[in-house]
């Protein structure tokens, strides 16, 4: 029989962790965290990071696994989520990939593998130090083909980019792929764009409430620079720029819900491309799907 693995995707704030754990507890399953963010160790409130109380009992990895100092590539993610999968797969367990950074998730079951090129310390500093837009620019004229495939709005993938074109002279490699050898369930969390928009509303006021403003504080005071800070962006851009006094507090607040508004419309059309995904409005529906599959 072959080996199983379900995939929950969906954009932010829908939900995504509570069905994960409770298909693991009722499937005897362990969740692997698909978020480029937290890998990190102290991004905890402005990342959404699942508290050891939601996950009632349910093991969870990649979650605090780096430092935010360091550089955490979708190539390590790839390589420490396998692990993950096939530590969970031996113990008898079902793995649950769960997250809504679809490159991530896309590197583990499609087996994309990046080009391998160590990183130009020099570069990227320089690099940090520009908008967004800047590097946008840069890369268009480098590698148009990149260009048009890249998160424009993402510093991190955007620097990266730029630095395996510098590096090697060349454009940036097609992906290549080597496809998880598993049978995978793939889940997605469909919401209305009404409710979703209210739920990332509501839940960026939440966080402000809960200490995010405080928690992007104590990651500057531990050593990262605002351009680091700025470059995970979303809430940690914008509340690093009200900290900077770059905007008021309104100010960050709205485009905190404006940015993750705009971030979970590139999830669903990201995931809405994938002719594998299951798509439910319901935990009755996601345990139904987990429940036949598993039967098999």
């Amino acid at each position: 029989m072959k080996n199983k693995l379900i995939v929950i995707v969906g954009p932010n704030a829908s939900g995504k962790s509570e069905i994960a754990v409770m298909i693991a507890k009722k499937f005897n399953g362990e969740v692997v965290s698909a978020d480029s963010r937290q890998v990190y160790k102290g991004m905890d409130i402005g990342s959404g990071k699942i508290k050891k109380s939601e996950m009632k009992g349910a093991p969870h990895h990649l979650l605090d696994v780096a430092s935010p100092k360091s550089v955490f590539t979708v190539t390590r993610y790839r390589q420490l989520a396998l692990k993950a999968v096939e530590k969970i797969r031996r113990a008898g367990k079902i793995p649950i990939l769960c997250g809504g950074t679809g490159f991530y998730i896309q590197a583990v079951i499609d087996g994309i593998t990046i080009p391998q090129v160590k990183p130009d310390w020099k570069l990227r500093q320089r690099l940090e130090k520009l908008p967004a837009k800047k590097l946008y620019s840069i890369l268009r004229k480098l590698d148009p083909a990149r260009a048009k495939s890249i998160e424009a709005k993402n510093p991190r993938r955007l620097i990266r980019a730029i630095e395996i074109v510098k590096t090697t002279g060349k454009p940036v490699p097609a992906l290549k792929k080597q496809p998880l050898d598993y049978e995978i369930l793939f889940l997605g969390i469909k919401k209305n764009e009404k409710e979703l928009k209210r739920l990332i509303e509501r839940r960026a006021d939440v966080r402000i409430r809960k200490g995010m403003v405080a928690e992007v504080r104590k990651l500057k005071n531990s050593g990262l620079s605002w351009n680091k800070l700025e470059s995970f962006g979303l809430e940690y851009r914008a509340v690093s720029q009200f900290l900077q006094n770059k905007i008021n507090r309104q100010k960050m607040v709205d485009t905190i819900k404006k940015e993750d508004w705009q971030y979970a419309k590139r999830q669903m059309t990201w995931f809405g491309r994938d002719k594998r995904v299951n798509w439910i409005k319901t935990k009755s529906q996601a345990v139904k799907l987990a429940q036949k599959y598993l039967s098999k």
